[in-house]
Parts: C-alpha cells; sequence; structure tokens
C-alpha cells in the first residue's frame, strides 16, 4: 500500500491496517498474545526495537505512546504553546533513547490494559484528524510547528505506517509459536 498523501487515503489506510493488526491479534490465544516473543538471534534485525520489544503488550504500549506524542503536540501547538514532537531533551538523533524511556514506564502495565490503550488511542488520533482540512494535513507550510514536513505525514507516521511495523513484528512472534 503507498503512503497516503490524501485525507481520505490517510482515513482509510489508517482504519484498515488496524483492521488489519487486530485480526491478527485476534487470531491468537490469550496465551500466545501474553507470551514472550522468541525472535532468535537474527543478525539481519539490526533496529533496536527488535531487542527492545518483548512482548505484544511492549509493541502496543509503542504505538499507545507514539500516538500520545502526536495528541499531544498537536493540541500544544494549537493552543499556542510551541512545543516540539518529541519529548523535551529528545531529538531524531536520540529518540531511540527516548523509546527505551517510554518501554520502560509500561513495563508494569498489563496486556489487556495495553489493548484498550491503544483501541482508545487510535480513536483519538481519527477523532483529532476529522477536522483538518486535506490541505491542512497535506501541504507543506500549513502549520509552522510542523517544520519541513506535513501535518498529515506525522498521522500517517503513527497511525498506518506504525501498524505496518507492528504487524511484521505481530506475524513473526505467531511464526514462531506455531
Amino acid at each position: 500500500m503507498p503512503r497516503p498523501t490524501t485525507k481520505p487515503d490517510l482515513i482509510k489506510a489508517a482504519n484498515e491496517q488496524f483492521a488489519k493488526m487486530w485480526q491478527l491479534i485476534d487470531s491468537m490465544t490469550s496465551d500466545e498474545q501474553n507470551a514472550t516473543f522468541n525472535f532468535g538471534d537474527d543478525k539481519n534485525r539490526k533496529e533496536a526495537h527488535w531487542a527492545r520489544d518483548k512482548n505484544l503488550r511492549d509493541v502496543l504500549i509503542h504505538l499507545y505512546e507514539w500516538q500520545q506524542l502526536l495528541l499531544n503536540w498537536v493540541k500544544a501547538n494549537q493552543h499556542g504553546e510551541e512545543r516540539p514532537f518529541l519529548l523535551e531533551s529528545y531529538n531524531w538523533k536520540t529518540y531511540g533513547d527516548m523509546n527505551i524511556e517510554l518501554w520502560e514506564k509500561h513495563q508494569g502495565t498489563p496486556y489487556d490494559k495495553s489493548t484498550k490503550m491503544v483501541k482508545e488511542s487510535h480513536s483519538a488520533v481519527m477523532a483529532l484528524i476529522e477536522p483538518f482540512s486535506n490541505d491542512e494535513l497535506f501541504t507543506k507550510g500549513s502549520f509552522s510547528w510542523t517544520g519541513g514536513s506535513t501535518l498529515g505525514s506525522y498521522c500517517v507516521s503513527v497511525t498506518a505506517s506504525h501498524y505496518d511495523w507492528a504487524m511484521k513484528k505481530i506475524k513473526l512472534h505467531i511464526k514462531t509459536i506455531k
């Protein structure tokens, strides 16, 4: 699926990928949903998230926290509080450290709670998108606080693209437990 560049495509992709992700999750038993990942030591998996995320809860919490970043960022900037997308003291070179901080924050979060959290955050992001026009979402310069990007690009990243990322991990988890 090509990366969405219009509001209708964004809404469609976000909702379709979210539904596909839940179909995968719902295809697993409760024990499988709560099982520890066993991805082995594949040297081709160099990205930090392969070592960071230990289970499905960790993946769902990652989705939730990045959606919270978007929601808080848009709300603050719309109310005149200039704020960067990432948490304070992090930048695009150090966001991996931020991801670890977010991961650590939720090590006590139960799996069932993580499912509720990500479902609610998805709904909140979709509600956030709704009032924006196509131009506001996908025309550079619509908002000074999006820098050289567009609000729509951030929305795609924390929804459809992130759901694709999550599904890769979930599919591998399913493959390794069957």
